[in-house]
């Protein structure tokens, strides 16, 4: 039957290679319409230029800030602050979530914390954090850990929860100690919904740092958004919003890309995708 199977495979037609450069692009059809809509509307005359610019404006001043270096310090800083943010949070979220699962007394102390932190918007501590920490990178980062976190404790915790008791009775016969229960059995089928913790924490560390920066000031996307608000500049905030958009799509791909190089073994690594 496989062999059926393996001959009925080779004997599909393959595609043309135009055929298998229209399915890549297609994922961009509705950005590239949308980046056209905006251009023609832009130099319809509908909108001035201040309120809205053209596309290619946006473009030139992109590529000006790139020739000057500020696009890779405010760039550099923001994505620095985010991935600084998120990784504690994942470390952290993973220890605190695996802790909280383990013992009764540790989940006695967070889950009240958890419970109402989560639903919380938790930038209004922001000037709590200024106040206790000052204007620099520590207090930005500081506000991102506190936010990403309790995405990725929930997860590890319901991760940690959805596992199948048959695994862990099984694994309990075969005479596998606590140790490796946790590192071979508990874990690795938890890491599904782990991975789905951490890829809402790592847009997520993106947004509070650009909020951050916007409310702080300093360099930064959102910083030099803020100043070029102040000076009335309109492609200059609008060249940030692209700026956020093109790093937020790397980051959510690259989290994307590593989950199916560490879920390779799951099933969902042989289902559909269309990230």
């Amino acid at each position: 039957m496989a062999g059926v199977d393996a001959a009925a495979v080779k004997a599909m037609p393959r595609p043309a290679p135009w055929q298998a450069l229209a399915w890549r692009l297609a994922p961009f059809f509705s950005i590239g319409l949308l980046l056209i809509a905006w251009e023609a509307l832009a130099r319809s005359g509908t909108f001035t230029p201040f309120v809205l610019p053209a596309f290619s404006s946006v473009v030139a001043r992109i590529w000006s800030d790139a020739i000057t270096g500020d696009l890779l310090i405010n760039t550099g800083l923001t994505l620095y602050r985010a991935i600084v943010g998120f990784l504690i949070s994942a470390i952290g979220g993973v220890a605190i979530g695996m802790a909280m699962s383990r013992s009764v007394g540790v989940r006695w102390f967070f889950d009240p914390i958890i419970s109402v932190g989560f639903p919380m918007p938790k930038i209004a501590f922001l000037p709590v954090v200024i106040l206790w920490l000052g204007l620099y990178d520590l207090s930005k980062i500081s506000i991102i850990v506190f936010d990403a976190i309790f995405p990725v404790v929930t997860a590890t915790i319901a991760g940690i929860k959805g596992v199948e008791r048959e695994l862990l009775w099984s694994a309990r016969n075969m005479g596998a100690r606590d140790r490796e229960m946790l590192w071979q059995i508990v874990l690795p089928a938890a890491l599904p919904m782990i991975m789905t913790g951490l890829q809402v924490a790592l847009p997520l560390s993106m947004i509070v740092a650009v909020v951050a920066e916007m409310l702080m000031g300093g360099y930064g996307i959102g910083g030099a958004m803020m100043t070029a608000s102040r000076f009335a500049d309109s492609p200059g905030v609008f060249a940030g919003i692209v700026e956020i958009a093109l790093v937020g799509l790397v980051l959510v791909k690259g989290m994307t890309m590593l989950r199916r190089r560490l879920l390779i073994w799951h099933q969902e690594a042989n289902e559909p995708t269309t990230a």
